[in-house]
């Protein structure tokens, strides 16, 4: 309390609150900056909600309406569902690790919703940049932000994405007409940018000469068309019009909430793990010497067995049933009804094309070889991808 009874009393009581007006207002201006500095020092965050494709992001390819098909003679290899919705025709895929779906169900039509949507996401955000030609790449790098050409586009040489280490980062290029990559062209990501928040918004045509290299989500209105050796990190989806490929390396991107793949549970094998060659009913023969590491053996004493030697098994031979036979036998069966029982995911509708540097992941397939698409013949090269899963199946 400020004393009142002298004229110096009230002097120094000023004086004391002058000083603490003064010391309150050094603070207040000490926080607002160091507000102020730790805001700028932030980098630029994008406090809009994130373009969600639903159930769009299943597919590689989609379209509305139009075909969708790849040059027979050099095939695609596709990760991803590719299928249309209203009309249009599926033809000359080969390799697709993916669903395909023709025409209506309740993929396409959740998809057929779910672009759309997509689409009216990005036009809802407002343009951070407005680049002054239509000619993107040469070298040039982007940050992340939404972009607008009102015209046609087109991409040649590299085109940089740099992230600048935020993995929310998000690049949308909203482009009004026709969009061309020309041959050899490539996006290239930095800095912790990922495909699956990269957008290209295309009001008209979109064309990809041979060998480019694009990333990101297209999301077209008119048809698109990629050439011999482009290839794809993320989706090309258009509400109208034909998507033609011939091939090239197509997939969906990884990130981004995508599923960790881990596949079916994995049977046990049980005591049937302990051998390399075994037959529950059936003979055995080997006409050359063969080197074997693992149990050798059958459990029908009906059936022969010829030309193995124990020298040549690195384990046990098992000549005749025994212990060890019959409860192979039954763990046998035991795994295959275990496989049988599971529901595939994915219908391999080529299996005639089985092969030709396939690239599996971790999923339940079916090989429907009794179907319109012939009996299934291994050609070439198949991978097994598990994404670095050690128990991916």
């Amino acid at each position: 309390m400020c004393n009142t009874n002298t004229y110096k009393v009230i002097e120094v009581c000023a004086v004391k609150i002058l000083s603490q007006e003064n010391l309150i207002q050094m603070k207040n201006k000490f926080l607002l900056t160091t507000i102020l500095i730790s805001l700028l020092s932030l980098p630029k965050i994008n406090f809009g909600q994130a373009i969600n494709l639903g159930a769009a992001a299943d597919f590689v390819f989609f379209t509305i309406d139009g075909a969708i098909g790849d040059n027979v003679v050099s095939h695609s290899h596709v990760t991803g569902d590719v299928g249309y919705e209203n009309s249009g025709a599926i033809t000359g895929f080969g390799n697709v690790n993916g669903v395909m779906h023709a025409g209506v169900d309740a993929s396409t039509t959740a998809a057929g919703l779910a672009l759309p949507a997509a689409i009216a996401q990005i036009n809802a955000k407002p343009v951070d940049f407005f680049p002054p030609s239509g000619l993107l790449g040469n070298g040039d790098t982007l940050v992340a932000g939404v972009y607008s050409i009102p015209g046609a586009a087109t991409q040649n040489l590299n085109l940089y994405l740099d992230a600048a280490g935020d993995p929310t980062a998000e690049f949308i290029i909203k482009i009004g007409g026709t969009f061309d990559a020309a041959a050899n062209s490539k996006i290239i990501l930095l800095n912790g940018a990922m495909a699956c928040h990269v957008f290209w918004e295309v009001g008209d045509v979109v064309s990809m000469a041979t060998g480019a290299m694009m990333r990101g989500n297209i999301l077209a209105s008119a048809a698109i068309n990629m050439s011999t050796l482009d290839t794809l990190e993320g989706r090309a989806l258009t509400t109208i019009g034909a998507i033609t490929i011939d091939g090239v390396l197509a997939y969906t991107p990884i990130g981004c909430g995508s599923p960790f793949l881990t596949g079916p549970p994995s049977p046990d094998l049980a005591s049937a793990a302990c051998y390399t060659i075994f037959s529950s009913i059936g003979a055995l023969s080997n006409t050359t010497p063969t080197a074997i590491t693992g149990d050798v053996g059958k459990n029908n004493d009906g059936d022969a067995i010829t030309g193995w030697f124990p020298a040549d098994v690195t384990g046990t031979l098992h000549s005749t049933q025994d212990a060890s036979t019959i409860q192979c036998a039954t763990d046998l069966s035991n795994a295959y009804s275990a496989l049988n029982a599971l529901v595939p995911d994915i219908e391999l509708l080529y299996p005639a094309d089985f092969g030709n540097n396939l690239v599996l992941t971790p999923h339940t397939y079916l090989m429907n070889s009794g179907g319109a698409f012939g009996p299934a013949a291994l050609t070439d090269t198949v991978y097994l991808d598990a994404q670095n899963n050690p128990n991916g199946v």
